[in-house]
């Protein structure tokens, strides 16, 4: 038998190493993510290509992550990794500055996302491990990425607007080159590897559980339902008429209701079971999307629908979390959260982002946003299904 598994102490030091990723990764993503398709935009792309291109970064999540997944359970070493990941996603984003049309973006942005797309399942994987179950702890390591999220949303809106979209490809450079830094400052942390010859644990007879079906279903709608916000809400606000330092606003409205809820959700977690809040979660979603459908034009309606970010997003995915680490634990926990990420970003984000992008071509935004928000119902419906799986089962009656 493998002995324990030789991992990092639950230390300041980690922490404060696992929190400056999150930081810097997320204030990659903060701002990559909402200016993406403005800057595609700006190079003259009619949307349904935008939404091919911005859909480039779920396609990868639909194969990347599990393969990382599978190859870190295997290692037993998920830092290693990350920083191959880090470095290869540098020097791919140097492609950005080159004029290439479409197609060239296209490559550049596979490079990139294969490698950042798969960074998200091996840090939860390696975090999980590191916070054993204190979810309190977790949620001050992703206070900071939240923090560095809103940093670069309100920051890049500015600087876009006053100086244009044509140094979207340099933040991308500088942004990653933070989060290398950041992956290189992570401590050594290892699970005993895979030994050749020794049976593997499988997967599939977690995935037959009726109670994790249901969850994983439950996920993939919700994620899909809320790519109308990713993918496109920066372009229905624009098209609105908001500036793009109000768009960038409200996008930082988000994160500080997502900072909220990080700083908090330790002292509140535990007051509902994971299965109760999903369904919540389900619940806040289709507010927040029907508000953003048929509201947007009071920026009373569209604060109050990004605030509801605090639980359609991030008490969504602290539950997911806990949820992947409650049925994929130990050997399973790599690929636990690789499926996270594959059925939710990857295979629900891709459909999101493109049926999204059609529906918007042809029939609007509002409409693009009133799909969603049906999505959304049908994820919230699957969570209450997930819920009544997971409640245990009723005491016979005396006779």
């Amino acid at each position: 038998m493998s002995g324990p598994a030789a991992t990092a102490p639950a230390g300041r030091s980690p922490l404060l190493a696992f929190a400056g990723l999150s930081a810097s990764y997320f204030a990659h993503i903060g701002f990559f993510n909402p200016y993406l398709p403005l800057w595609l935009q700006s190079l003259g792309l009619p949307i349904f290509t935008i939404s091919l291109l911005t859909s480039v970064q779920s396609f990868t999540r639909v194969f990347a992550p599990y393969a990382w997944g599978a190859l870190s359970d295997h290692l037993g070493d998920r830092v290693k990794l990350l920083r191959i990941s880090a470095a290869v996603a540098l020097v791919a984003s140097f492609g950005l500055l080159w004029h290439g049309g479409a197609w060239w973006v296209f490559v550049v942005l596979l490079v990139m996302f294969i490698h950042t797309g798969s960074m998200m399942s091996l840090t939860e994987a390696a975090l999980a491990q590191l916070v054993a179950g204190d979810w309190g702890r977790y949620g001050r390591i992703r206070l900071c990425g939240s923090a560095g999220f809103l940093v670069t949303v309100f920051v890049a809106g500015e600087w876009f607007d006053r100086f244009g979209m044509g140094h979207f490809p340099g933040w991308a450079s500088i942004t990653l080159a933070l989060v290398l830094v950041a992956t290189l400052r992570l401590p050594e942390m290892r699970e005993p590897p895979a030994a050749h010859g020794a049976p593997r644990v499988p997967v599939l007879p977690v995935l037959r559980q009726p109670a994790v079906r249901w969850f994983f279903v439950s996920l993939f709608f919700h994620v899909m339902a809320h790519f109308s916000v990713y993918g496109f809400i920066s372009l229905y606000l624009d098209a609105l008429g908001y500036s793009k330092g109000t768009i960038g606003a409200l996008w930082a409205v988000s994160v500080v209701a997502e900072i909220a809820w990080f700083g908090l959700q330790g002292r509140v977690i535990g007051r509902l079971s994971m299965p109760q809040w999903l369904l919540l979660c389900g619940v806040a979603t289709v507010l927040r999307l029907g508000m953003t459908a048929w509201a947007a034009h009071w920026l009373w309606a569209l604060v109050v629908a990004q605030l509801l970010h605090a639980l359609s997003f991030a008490a969504h995915h602290t539950t997911c979390v806990a949820l992947v680490s409650r049925h994929f634990p130990g050997p399973l926990r790599g690929r636990g959260q690789a499926l996270f990420t594959v059925i939710g970003y990857g295979f629900g984000g891709v459909i999101g982002v493109l049926a999204g992008g059609a529906v918007a071509q042809r029939f609007g935004f509002v409409a693009m946003f009133g799909a969603a928000t049906v999505l959304a119902l049908v994820a919230t419906l699957c969570a209450w299904r997930t819920l009544r799986l997971d409640m245990p089962p009723s005491a016979p009656s005396a006779a």
